[in-house]
Order: C-alpha cells, then sequence, then structure tokens
C-alpha cells in the first residue's frame, strides 16, 4: 500500500544542480589561486629585480661613478657585459649607456638585463665639481643568439622595468 504522502529527501535533479554550483565554486577558486601564484611569481621578481638595482646603484656610486666600472667584477654572478640587444629600451634622459653594454644575472631562475647610464648634469668650474646621475635599469630578459631580447615567461613581457637613479659629486681632487 502506497500512501499520498512523499518521503523527505533530495531528487536526482537537486543532487545535479547542487554538484553543478559547486563545481563553478571550486574552479573559481581555482583560477583565483592560480592568479594569487602568478601574481605572487611576478613580485618576487620584481623584489629580486629592485635589489640588483639597487646593489649595482651603490655599488657605482662607492666608485664615484667611474666610467671603468664594471659590474662582471664583483662576483656575485654578473656575466660580462654585451652588446645592448634590440628592443632593450630606456626612457629618455637617463644619459649614456656604460661601456654601452647590459650586463645579465640570473636570480631564482628568472634572467634579468641590467644597464648602466650616466650623464654629467650640472658642472662648478671654478670649485671643480661635476654632479654626475647614475642610473641603473634592470629587465626581465636575457639576450638571445640573435642579439636581440627575449622574455622568460609570458607574464613578464609587459612589466616595466625597474630603474633607480642616485647623483654622485665628481671633485677635481679625486676625493
Amino acid at each position: 500500500m502506497r500512501s499520498g504522502r512523499r518521503v523527505p529527501g533530495f531528487t536526482l535533479v537537486e543532487q545535479m544542480v547542487a554538484a553543478a554550483i559547486l563545481a563553478v565554486a571550486t574552479l573559481g577558486a581555482l583560477e583565483y589561486q592560480y592568479y594569487a601564484a602568478a601574481m605572487g611569481r611576478i613580485a618576487s621578481g620584481q623584489i629580486a629585480a629592485g635589489r640588483v638595482a639597487h646593489l649595482l646603484l651603490v655599488d657605482w656610486k662607492s666608485t664615484g661613478g667611474s666610467l671603468e666600472y664594471d659590474p662582471a667584477g664583483l662576483g656575485l654572478g654578473f656575466s660580462a657585459g654585451c652588446a645592448i640587444p634590440a628592443g632593450f629600451t630606456t626612457p629618455a634622459g637617463l644619459g649614456a649607456a656604460l661601456n654601452s653594454a647590459v650586463y645579465g644575472i640570473t636570480l631564482d631562475n628568472l634572467p634579468m638585463l641590467a644597464m648602466l647610464k650616466y650623464q654629467d648634469v650640472d658642472q662648478d668650474t671654478q670649485a671643480q665639481t661635476t654632479l654626475r646621475q647614475l642610473a641603473v635599469i634592470v629587465r626581465f630578459a636575457q639576450v638571445d643568439a640573435g642579439g636581440g631580447m627575449s622574455t622568460p615567461e609570458s607574464r613578464f613581457a609587459g612589466l616595466a622595468p625597474i630603474i633607480f637613479v642616485t647623483y654622485v659629486r665628481l671633485d677635481g681632487s679625486d676625493g
């Protein structure tokens, strides 16, 4: 005998709808997690590039802005200077490239190219001093076989370079 009352519970259709909603929510969470990890990798790379730029700038400044400065001599993994690759552009007003070269380094499996630029911005002939602007530009790239630039990961391709600038006073007394 069958009674006219329904047994409480969920139908198959209700369970399928609930599973579909759960699947969509889970995929959204996974996409967010992937995006957060990618942004974390970019942030770590930018921090490393900032540290590279700061290190080079402070060390170069400690030499008085010497035109013979060579980052490869630091013993920290910088490559010897190589020709500036096609596509390595810099903002105007930063002067001339030191040794007309870029220097490569790889940190956290992320290759970077650093260019050092300088220009004398002011001179006092009476006091025999010159104010020299020093700039370090770091890009996420490496020099490819054709002399151009290639980006290690597509997410780093459109990022602006890291640029640090400071000034040093050059004295006629070399002091």
